[in-house]
C-alpha cells in the first residue's frame, strides 16, 4: 500500500523546537488542500507498452488499463519506446512512439505532451529502455514538460556507476514524485541519492483481482488434474536462476512422484537477438542429464493476461530462484503473491520484503538442496501450504490493480498540487 502521508498533530508534541512544530502545521494544512486538487483528466505515460514483450510494458498497459478502468473520465496519452528496427500494432491510446535509437523524437514528445496540455506525466524508468548513456535520452525531454512528472523507478541501484547516478540524479530532480515498489527501494532512494523521504511514494506493483482458488479447478481444463504442479513464469535469462529448480527436481521426485515443474515465458527478446534460445536449450539438457525431462514442460510463449491467470492458479507452489540480491521489483512475485500461491523464493530484496511474516518460504541463493526440502515439506504438509497461501492471499488485496490506481492518482494530485507551490522543498513529511 502506499506509504501514509499523514503527519503528526503538532499539538502532542510540546517538546518539538517551534520551527519544526511550524513545518509540521504547514505540512498538514498543505496536505489537506492537497485531497482538494482536481484529479488530472490527460495522463501522459511515458514507457513500454504491449504488444512490446517485457516487463515494463507488462506493467505500463495494466497501469494504464487501471487507470481507465476506475477513472473513466481519465484519458490516457501512452508514449511508448519502440526498441530498434522493430514495430508494433500499439492500441489507440498510443499517439505518439519514441524510437530508442533516436534523441530527437524525445524532443517532438515533449512537443506533444505540452501540446496536448497534459495535466501529468506518468515516467516508467528502467535504465535500459531508453538510450543513449545509461538511458539518458530521457533527459531533455523531461528538462521542458510544463506538467508535473511522478517517476515509477523500477530498478534502483544501491552502487550506480557515474552514468547512472547522474541519470537518476537528475530524473529525481526533475520529477515532482518519486514512486518506489518495496520500502527497501525508498531507503536506497534516501542513502544513496540523497533524495529527501517527502518526494517517494511506496506503492505495490500491481496485481490482477483473481480469486482465492484451488488449484484443482485450473488443472482441469489444463489436462493436468493428476499433477502437482510447481511453477516458474517469466521472460525467461540466466539471472532467474531456473536451473535450481530443474537441480532440485530429483530429490523433490523421491517424495512427490506427481510433480510436473511448468517454465513459461519466452527467451528475453534482448538475450534472443544476442544469442537465440540457447539458455532454454542448456535447461532442457540439464533435465536430461538428470533424468527429470518428462517432468519438465516448457511454454515458450509471451502470456497473455488470460493465460497467465491460468497458469497461475493451477499451481501448487510458485518458485521464484533469482540468483542476485539487487532485485528491488518483480512483476512475476507479486503476481503469485497476490493469487494467494505457496511460494518459495531466494531472498532478493522485492522477495525477502514481500514474503515476510510466513507469506512465503524463503531459502539461500543457489541452492538446489534447500529448494528441494522446502517443496518436499510444503507439498507433503497441506496445512502449512494453505495457512502460506492465506497470508499471502491476504497481504495481497491492498495491491490489486484497482487500489493501486488509486494510490497513482493520489500521487498525481500531491504532484499538482507541488507545481501549484503548495508546499516548499523542506517540509517535513512522512518517512518510509
Amino acid at each position: 500500500m502506499a506509504i501514509s502521508r499523514t503527519l503528526p498533530n503538532p499539538a502532542v508534541f510540546p517538546a518539538i523546537g517551534g520551527a519544526l512544530r511550524q513545518q509540521l502545521a504547514q505540512a498538514t494544512h498543505l496536505q489537506t488542500q492537497a485531497k482538494f486538487m482536481p484529479l488530472p483528466r490527460r495522463i501522459g505515460v511515458i514507457g513500454n507498452h504491449l504488444p512490446r514483450q517485457c516487463g515494463i510494458a507488462t506493467f505500463t498497459t495494466d497501469l494504464c488499463d487501471a487507470l481507465e478502468a476506475e477513472y473513466g473520465f481519465a484519458r490516457i496519452l501512452a508514449v511508448p519506446v519502440t526498441d530498434a528496427n522493430s514495430s508494433y500494432d500499439y492500441p489507440s491510446r498510443v499517439q505518439f512512439e519514441l524510437a530508442e535509437a533516436d534523441a530527437s523524437s524525445f524532443d517532438r514528445a515533449k512537443d506533444f505532451l505540452n501540446q496536448r496540455c497534459a495535466d501529468v506525466v506518468c515516467l516508467q524508468h528502467e535504465f535500459g529502455i531508453f538510450g543513449g548513456v545509461a538511458g539518458d535520452n530521457i533527459l531533455p525531454l523531461l528538462r521542458d514538460l510544463r506538467m508535473p512528472v511522478v517517476t515509477t523507478l523500477h530498478t534502483v541501484l544501491r552502487e550506480p556507476d557515474a552514468d547512472q547516478r547522474r541519470v537518476m540524479q537528475e530524473i529525481a530532480d526533475r520529477s515532482a514524485r518519486l514512486v518506489v515498489m518495496s520500502r527497501h527501494s525508498c531507503r536506497l532512494l534516501q542513502d544513496v541519492f540523497a533524495v529527501p523521504a517527502h518526494k517517494i511514494d511506496m506503492i505495490h506493483h500491481g496485481v490482477p483481482d483473481l480469486p482465492f482458488a484451488d488449484p484443482k479447478s485450473y488443472k482441469s481444463g489444463l489436462g493436468m488434474e493428476d499433477k502437482s504442479v510447481i511453477l516458474s513464469f517469466g521472460l525467461l535469462s540466466p539471472n532467474k536462476g531456473v536451473e535450481n529448480i530443474i537441480a532440485a527436481l530429483p530429490k523433490i521426485l523421491l517424495q512427490h512422484r506427481d510433480v510436473e515443474l511448468w517454465v513459461v515465458g519466452a527467451t528475453h527478446p534482448h538475450l534472443m537477438r544476442r544469442e537465440g534460445d540457447k539458455y532454454r536449450q542448456q535447461l532442457q539438457e540439464l533435465a536430461r542429464n538428470l533424468g527429470v525431462a518428462a517432468h519438465v514442460k516448457f511454454h515458450h510463449q509471451f502470456v497473455s493476461p488470460e493465460d497467465m491467470a491460468s497458469f497461475i492458479g493451477a499451481a501448487d507452489l510458485y518458485i521464484t530462484p533469482y540468483r542476485h540480491e539487487a532485485q528491488v521489483s518483480s512483476g512475476t512475485l507479486a503476481y503469485a503473491l497476490g493469487a494467494g500461491k505457496a511460494i518459495i523464493s531466494t531472498p532478493y530484496w522485492h522477495a525477502a520484503e514481500l514474503l515476510a511474516d510466513g507469506r512465503g518460504a524463503l531459502v539461500p541463493f543457489q541452492s538446489p538442496d534447500a529448494i528441494a526440502t522446502t517443496a518436499i515439506e510444503l507439498l507433503g504438509n497441506d496445512t502449512l501450504l494453505q495457512a502460506m497461501r492465506k497470508r499471502a492471499y491476504s497481504y495481497g488485496r491492498a495491491m490489486v490493480w484497482k487500489n493501486v490506481a488509486r494510490q497513482y492518482m493520489r500521487s498525481f494530485q500531491w504532484a499538482r498540487g507541488e507545481q501549484l507551490s503548495m508546499r516548499p522543498d523542506d517540509l517535513v513529511a512522512a518517512a518510509c
